[in-house]
């Protein structure tokens, strides 16, 4: 814990089992253990990089930095794993950083710099009491709470954004602003409890959500999240149990968000904060499993990368098209995408039942599309050449394994619909060389609506008949011929879409819905739609509307 630099330090070294394990998208527990390893000396970095930054930025109310270092560094010499447990915890990293950040002006923020550097003496508090000391300090108040890193939050009197409040511990009573740690004020953080596995439920960390400083936001109760993280783990552990193992050894809290619609979870994790996932509330115990197999292989991967390097941006192509995303990727972020929907495929793949079917035909051809457009790009280093090499390797046998017929043809609609909908949206005309030229666009919805669809269909029959009547009611941007699209109503499809465009209210959804249901009559021109739906759309635009949409894609002319 000194700060001091130590002149002989050795780099961390994967052993060679940890290494192949991490190249083909897995890793025990012992890899994530070294992987954890590892990230401590990039978290002890960063604080490093961000006291030397601040040396002689003002503190504000709050006493001196080297305060809080001191208090850090007593409670390591008393408890030397309540001191690590709270600089490994996830929010730290993410405060280091933004700070950090802040402090060479690449971030802003509307709050004093003295709340974000501040934040030391949040972290040191948390570490003396863990360990036991007697101490007095002041920490830093946003939004009318005093945050105390993987322990929880004081709701404090006065206002409510640039305070401070005082955190004490004498002969074992403490207080947090004036206030013992108990009662309707002080707001703990829950812990989630499975046999095999802990998390901490974080409601009220100010760098909880990963990117910049939010406000506390205490659950009224965590039953369910308790009830969902229960079945969640079983889940997991009867899937894979040595996956189940690792992923228990390297997250460490979950990060609640507001429920989202059903079948359209929301989740993110972040480089800073090894060990955290942020997650709407789930619809069940196995979209919860899934959504932390997810955001774990994201975690997995961003601490592989801050030990090797797999790719350089500046010399790569794109950016690309992500089957996952709406938006047009960097490098980085589509690998970081094949990395995760790898570890999801491998989920799904064991799910029998006919949701489980189709996401696991889904995500194995997005997956691989996206590792083939990857292994094309000069960007990628000779290790990360290998990783994708791998990732492709393992993935390719799964292309043949048999589906359910049923969940096999929505997951082909589905993967047909997200790719003809990015080049509707996100190609323009072509360029002097022939090739379409990248011109990204906002959609007007998700990507994925029909794709929401087919899960209810196939997940819920009953839900989806209740749906019809008004589907936008339900999945947000869908339409009646939408419906008529994914039950196989093709014919009154085609014709809903096709009197949609002629109308004068062709959208790119229009559009790639006429090819999907053209293709699905037989008629070629759906094939052509799908293939080349912003070159029809600029077609029928220069036609001022009086060509068939449909004999666009029955000649040259959608290409030509």
């Amino acid at each position: 814990m000194q700060q001091t630099a130590r002149p002989h330090t050795r780099p961390h070294v994967l052993a060679p089992r940890s290494f192949e394990e991490l190249l083909a998208g897995g890793g025990g527990a012992a890899t994530v253990g070294a992987l954890r390893a590892s990230e401590r000396s990039w978290r002890l970095l960063v604080v490093r990089a961000l006291l030397d930054s601040a040396a002689t930025v003002p503190t504000g109310p709050l006493p001196p930095l080297a305060d809080g270092w001191r208090l850090l560094a007593r409670a390591h010499a008393v408890s030397a794993e309540a001191a690590e447990a709270v600089l490994a915890y996830p929010a730290v990293g993410v405060w280091a950083a933004h700070t950090l950040r802040r402090l060479r002006g690449s971030v802003e923020d509307d709050a004093p710099l003295w709340t974000d550097t501040g934040y030391l003496h949040a972290i040191a508090a948390t570490a003396a009491l863990r360990a036991g000391l007697d101490f007095r300090t002041d920490i830093p108040v946003r939004h009318g709470w005093a945050a105390l890193p993987a322990l929880g939050a004081m709701r404090v009197p006065g206002p409510e954004d640039r305070g401070v409040a005082e955190v004490s511990a004498a002969g074992g009573c403490v207080r947090i602003g004036g206030r013992a740690p108990e009662g309707p004020h002080w707001h703990p953080l829950t812990e989630l409890r499975a046999d095999g596995c802990a998390l901490l439920l974080d409601d009220t960390d100010p760098y909880r959500a990963l990117r910049k400083p939010a406000a506390a936001d205490p659950l009224d109760q965590a039953a369910d999240w308790q009830r969902l993280f229960l079945e969640a783990w079983e889940i997991l552990r009867d899937t894979d149990a040595e996956a189940a193992r690792a992923l228990a050894g390297g997250l460490v809290s979950v990060v609640p968000r507001p429920r989202s619609e059903r079948f359209r979870p929301r989740s993110a994790s972040s480089g800073d904060a090894f060990g955290a996932a942020v997650a709407s509330v789930p619809d069940d115990g196995e979209q919860f499993a899934s959504t932390l197999v997810h955001e774990f292989q994201h975690n997995k991967l961003s601490a592989f990368m801050h030990l090797f390097t797999l790719y350089d941006d500046d010399q790569g192509t794109g950016p690309h098209y992500a089957p996952w995303r709406d938006d047009p990727r960097p490098l980085g972020g589509l690998l970081q995408g094949v990395y995760a929907f790898f570890g999801v495929t491998a989920f799904w793949r064991r799910r029998r039942h006919p949701l489980g079917q189709f996401e696991f035909a889904l995500w194995r051809s997005q997956t691989a599309h996206a590792l083939h457009t990857i292994s094309r790009s000069e960007g990628l280093t000779d290790l990360g050449r290998r990783l994708v090499a791998e990732l492709s390797g393992r993935l390719e046998p799964w292309q043949a394994e048999p589906v359910d017929a049923r969940a096999l043809a929505a997951a082909e609609l589905a993967v047909a619909d997200h790719r003809a909908l990015w080049r509707a949206y996100h190609l323009g005309p072509t360029g002097p060389t022939g090739e379409s030229l990248l011109t990204p666009r906002t959609p007007a919805r998700g990507f994925d609506t029909r794709a929401v669809l087919l899960r209810w269909l196939l997940a819920d029959p009953e839900g989806f008949d209740r749906l019809r009547a008004d589907p936008g009611a339900t999945v947000e941007g869908a339409r009646p011929e939408d419906v008529d699209l994914v039950m196989g109503r093709t014919a009154e499809a085609l014709a809903a879409f096709r009197t949609r465009i002629v109308r004068g209210d062709g959208d790119p959804e229009s559009w790639v819905g006429l090819g999907l249901a053209a293709r699905a009559e037989g008629d070629p021109a759906g094939a052509e739609l799908l293939a080349h739906p912003h070159l029809a759309m600029a077609r029928y635009a220069a036609a001022n509307g009086s060509a068939d949409p449909l004999e666009l894609g029955r000649g040259p002319a959608v290409r030509g």
